[in-house]
């Protein structure tokens, strides 16, 4: 899809151009992790050992506390997943090595959560084998495409989910987006040890029809927001976490990544969060018990979505 600035009402066409070095792609991800990945930078060409003789481009930790493996190539190339896979696989054996680097750059605060592990390929192509092959092995690992333009414009986007195949209806005529959420969800259990089931197990009626109402309405922004339950709750994503839904007794919290200088005439549901220790990310928080109120909640929902850039 071609990109085009908009000057004094026409449209011109920008030209694609790259990296010199790959190490200059590295770099700008790196000193911006928290914008593109919401990550913290823990290390960077990290070495695994004269065994293994590897060097992982970009360590982070997610949001969630999560390990997050970056690598990085400015040409297509196979190489760039296997090499994934590899340090994938690699830091499950070696969790102690990773904690101890968190603990060097971020302090002995932060306690690493192992439930997920975020692996990010970033390069300006895939092949189409690669993607199928990314799809079948059930590996959590994300492929990023970039292209850099000559204005200096970067623009990404994740691809493997670009290229599943959507259906308008699904069989037996259950909601499309509902069971595109579930193949998400049987993809995060290869590699995470929590459900929505679960955080849904003694719940009411009530609160489980207004969970998936909840749901609906957030997946149904993005076909590429990613649903992903955590211990304490569920988290919504793209590059970085949407909002973070926790299902209670009598109603259900969402937390969402907006500041409160954003909540513009805000519903009674509404709690400014940022100084509040909660276990969802984001600084506001609803709550929301019927239908009526997750409602007045859906244009914070979208904005939210929206102020991520989509």
């Amino acid at each position: 899809m071609p990109l085009f600035g908009i000057e004094d009402g026409t449209l011109v066409s920008m030209e694609k151009t790259n990296f010199n070095l790959e190490k200059e792609l590295q770099s700008l991800v790196e000193k911006n992790l928290a914008v593109v990945f919401n990550s913290r930078f823990v290390a960077s060409e990290f070495s695994t050992g004269t065994l293994h003789s590897g060097r992982i481009d970009t360590l982070a930790l997610s949001e969630d506390n999560n390990p997050v493996i970056i690598e990085y190539k400015k040409v297509e190339s196979s190489e760039l997943i296997n090499q994934s896979l590899f340090y994938l696989y690699w830091i499950r054996d070696h969790r102690g090595d990773f904690e101890m680097a968190v603990r060097r750059r971020l302090g002995d605060g932060v306690e690493v959560d192992w439930s997920d592990i975020r692996v990010i390929c970033l390069a300006p192509n895939y092949k189409k084998y690669d993607l199928h092959a990314v799809q079948v092995m059930g590996a959590n690992i994300e492929l990023w495409r970039y292209q850099l333009f000559e204005n200096r414009v970067l623009h990404l986007e994740e691809v493997f989910l670009a290229n599943k195949v959507q259906t308008a209806v699904a069989e037996g005529g259950k909601n499309p987006i509902m069971v595109e959420a579930g193949k998400k969800a049987a993809l995060v259990r290869a590699t995470a040890s929590y459900t929505v089931d679960e955080h849904l197990d003694g719940k009411s009626e009530q609160i489980q029809s207004l969970l998936q109402s909840v749901r609906e309405t957030i997946l149904t922004l993005d076909d590429a927001i990613e649903e992903v339950p955590k211990k304490f709750y569920i988290a919504y994503k793209t590059s970085q976490n949407i909002a973070c839904v926790e299902p209670q007794t009598k109603g259900v919290k969402l937390f969402l990544k907006l500041s409160a200088k954003d909540v513009e005439n805000p519903p009674p549901s509404y709690r400014d969060v940022t100084h509040v220790g909660h276990y969802g990310t984001g600084d506001t928080e609803f709550t929301v018990s019927t239908l009526g109120e997750l409602e007045e909640v859906k244009p914070f929902i979208e904005l939210a979505y929206n102020k991520l850039g989509g």
